[in-house]
């Protein structure tokens, strides 16, 4: 059993100087700020990934469908090579410091950022343009991989006994605020530039906008000097020689790193990404909500719900980690769908309440459906195609012959015209909506109940995981089931959702990749997590 001392995390009086108020709040701002922009920079991607642009610029295929999944994937490929940053960083970080790693980590992510934004598209270079796109997706994130526990560890490593969950917790606040950053910039270049040019070229401002941020963030991060903990450790010789290898040989690490993988990574993202981009996602495409007033009231919502992940972060100081982490997954599995219910009738009341009253059916012999494909096998395929395009819920059935009815009445021209006509007589409107005030209010409602999920999962985790691995490998040991479960569990929950949503016809159903994820990583906190309180940093 390997017990790790309490000023492994922030050493007591006598050992080194307390920092003074004003050099902590140095080190939390500019760490904040970076991890702020550097988030900004991995999110512009998915926010407008959301509303189709991504997809019709460089992946375009004559189906929506096909260039939404497109898209989807290529964000996905950005958090797939997070684990790789991870190694690879983690390995500097715990060899060479913290400060110069997470420099190099934030001018990577930075250029790579505004490459998006100067990629000609497809129609102009072809398949090029895609290709590229995936080459820069891959060098944010290795970037992204190295930038997350860098800054956390900085600042746990200057936080001062029984704070160290307050401190950390703007660095988890900050990953939402990349995201609100990136919806903020997105709206405001929108306003001000016609319609026209923002769908031609304007939408690529946000791209370049980085090496700005990139700028700010550097000149804020130079002042910083070198963690006390590894000036220490460095100034004693026990740097690890090489902390990938030692963090799977290191007295029960391995434990440790599964519960960091499977327990804490994989479930706190799968929420945050689903309180955030499913969200987004959800009300633009599912509901139909017009483009901007989604993306203002998922803004708003995130935006207000920022102290969650302050509040649980300081109280974790008091309750210890897992008790929050363990409360936060347990609800997450009581009220997911609930909330999303709640957001889906609100976002449409027209739509959810003829999704009820006049349910599409669609049966048939075979009733495959593939919506990877542009062209589908049968009748009963081509139906499914149709109605998954138009965001119309479905239930599938198996008859001798394909029949289409809505609210139990056959339809009689099944053609595209003639199912139009159909759905518009049953009460189904597909034109893009503004909520009226009220449903609006229910909305920020349903997102502030997401993100407080989000916030009692995430908000503690910083400092949990800081907590849990020892200095000379913290680095490593933090980073790399972080990014594999935030890269291969989060990461893919766009695409792996939205192909459900689409297989199955249910705008609902993607809610299930979440709430597997959820439960599995409920058991294995409970089971395997051993509580660390603020003093104890114990890692036995």
């Amino acid at each position: 059993m390997a017990t790790i001392a309490a000023n492994d995390i922030a050493p007591g009086p006598g050992t080194r100087p307390e920092p003074s108020r004003k050099e902590i709040q140095l080190v939390i701002t500019a760490s904040a700020l970076g991890t702020i922009f550097e988030w900004y920079d991995f999110f512009i991607y998915g926010t407008l990934a959301a509303s189709g642009i991504i997809g019709r610029a460089f992946f375009p295929a004559g189906n929506e469908v096909v260039q939404t999944l497109a898209a989807w994937a290529v964000f996905a490929v950005g958090f797939g090579f997070r684990p790789l940053g991870a190694v690879l960083f983690g390995f500097l970080g715990d060899k060479l410091g913290r400060k110069y790693t997470f420099l190099v980590t934030i001018t990577l992510m930075g250029i790579a950022t505004a490459g998006v934004g100067l990629v000609p598209s497809a129609a102009t270079i072809g398949l090029a343009a895609p290709f590229i796109v995936i080459g820069l997706r891959i060098l944010q994130g290795l970037a992204l991989g190295g930038e997350y526990g860098g800054a956390a560890i900085y600042v746990a490593e200057h936080s001062p006994p029984g704070k160290s969950g307050y401190y950390t917790s703007f660095i988890q606040a900050s990953v939402g605020g990349g995201f609100i950053l990136s919806l903020l910039v997105v709206l405001l270049t929108k306003f001000l530039m016609p319609k026209e040019v923002w769908n031609d070229w304007g939408w690529r401002f946000p791209f370049v906008f980085s090496l700005l941020l990139l700028g700010v963030s550097l000149w804020m991060r130079l002042k910083l000097s070198e963690s006390p903990v590894f000036k220490e450790m460095k100034e004693a010789g026990e740097t690890a020689r090489n902390p990938f290898t030692e963090s799977f040989t290191y007295p029960g690490n391995l434990r440790r790193l599964f519960v960091a993988l499977f327990g804490i990574a994989a479930g706190l993202t799968v929420i945050w990404y689903t309180a955030m981009f499913s969200v987004l996602s959800f009300l633009q495409t599912t509901m139909r909500v017009e483009e901007t007033t989604a993306q203002l009231i998922t803004g708003v919502g995130a935006t207000a719900g920022i102290f969650w992940f302050i509040y649980f972060g300081r109280l974790s100081d008091k309750v210890g980690r897992k008790t929050p982490i363990i409360l936060g997954y347990a609800m997450t599995l009581v009220l997911l769908f609930p909330i999303f219910w709640m957001m889906g009738s609100a976002a449409n009341p027209a739509l959810s309440a003829a999704a009820r009253h006049a349910p599409v059916v669609v049966s048939g012999p075979l009733c495959e459906y593939n919506p990877i494909l542009t062209k589908q096998a049968d009748e009963c395929g081509r139906l499914l195609d149709y109605f998954s395009k138009k965001g119309v819920a479905y239930t599938k059935r198996q008859t001798p012959v394909t029949v289409v009815s809505i609210g139990g009445v056959p339809v009689q021209d099944a053609s595209p015209a003639g199912l139009d006509a159909a759905l518009a007589k049953a009460g189904y409107n597909l034109d893009k909506v503004v909520p009226a005030p009220l449903d609006i209010l229910k909305i920020v409602t349903a997102i502030l109940a997401l993100a407080a999920l989000s916030g009692i999962t995430y908000g503690p985790v910083a400092a949990l995981l800081a907590e849990m691995f020892p200095p000379r490998i913290r680095y490593s040991s933090m980073s790399i089931p972080y990014h594999l479960g935030t890269g291969y569990f989060g990461g893919f929950l766009p695409v792996i959702g939205q192909y459900i949503v689409a297989k199955t016809g249910n705008p609902y159903s993607g809610l299930w990749y979440t709430w597997v994820v959820v439960a599995m990583a409920l058991v294995v906190t409970a089971v395997g997590l051993r509580e660390t309180r603020p003093g104890t940093a114990s890692a036995d």
